[in-house]
């Protein structure tokens, strides 16, 4: 098979039963597909069942724009959410940022040398400071300072800019603005934040000064998807690093923000990979 070919992925959630993946497998082999990769879960406390299957479709017996269609009588039989991505063709996303350049700097990189399955057609920012960065990776940057009074109008603006665009997902790269319930209704689960604690932990303003005077000897970070309840979405990934008595606490600054960078990077690809499934509070993450 050709690297090039297209793949289909099927990502599906539905109560267990018996013969789930046999049936899922025959219906890729009746279609001419080849399974790549097949990854399944059980949560045996919730009786729910959780698969993500990735194929080949260059010899399908169908369309490609077909599958999903063809797929819809099995998944109403299982009761199941599910969607399946066709193609090779990397998701559209949008990186909000607002002063801090770390993850911005590495997903920027990351994205630069192929190692993550996006196109970015632009970053949105509530300040200027950062313009240079994106001229230097050629991506068109977008300014909209935001007050209190204006972040209503500022987010319509926003929501036309990436309905334009066509943005699948968008990332919170350290962006200092608390998004409206209406901004991430049209994002369900696709905005991705990166917050700077182990949540939950030392919630609110200055996480790693109540760090450095509590004394703490591990420090971490959290990405998660966005949802209207501030800083409780499903959590895709996190990390930690040691702390000891030496440590400042601009030593704890430093190792924060490369956990920072890491852990939004590594949530991204999982996204841009469709590696997740979002469960109630949870997610199930199949890497």
């Amino acid at each position: 098979m050709s690297v090039s070919e297209p793949v289909a992925v099927l990502l599906l959630s539905c109560r267990d039963r018996p013969g789930l993946v046999s049936r899922i497998s025959h219906f890729i082999f009746e279609r001419g597909g080849n399974i790549l990769d097949l990854d399944e879960h059980v949560d045996t406390a919730e009786n729910m069942f959780f698969i993500r299957v990735a194929w080949s479709i260059g010899s399908a017996s169908i369309p490609a724009e077909e599958l999903s269609e063809a797929f819809r009588p099995l998944a109403k039989e299982f009761g199941a959410g599910w969607k399946i991505m066709i193609g090779n063709g990397n998701m559209r996303a949008a990186l909000f940022v607002s002063r801090y350049d770390h993850c911005l700097q590495d997903i920027l990189w990351r994205h630069s040398i192929g190692e993550l399955a996006l196109d970015i057609p632009l970053i949105v920012s509530n300040h200027p400071d950062l313009e240079p960065l994106a001229e230097r990776y050629g991506i068109p940057y977008h300014h909209f300072p935001v007050t209190a009074a204006t972040k209503t109008g500022v987010e319509q603006r926003e929501l036309g800019l990436l309905e334009h665009h066509d943005i699948d997902t968008v990332v919170l790269a350290r962006y200092m603005q608390v998004l409206t319930p209406r901004f991430v209704e049209r994002f369900p689960s696709r905005i991705i934040n990166i917050h700077h604690s182990f949540l939950p932990a030392f919630i609110g303003g200055n996480p790693y000064r109540q760090a450095f005077e509590r004394g703490v000897k591990i420090i971490g970070a959290t990405s998660h998807y966005v949802t209207e309840e501030l800083d409780q979405g499903p959590i895709i990934e996190q990390d930690i690093v040691r702390i000891s008595h030496k440590d400042t606490l601009l030593d704890l600054v430093r190792k924060g923000r490369d956990l920072e960078r890491l852990v939004l990077a590594r949530a991204v690809r999982l996204h841009s990979e469709h590696r997740i499934l979002v469960n109630g509070k949870k997610t199930v993450v199949f890497d």
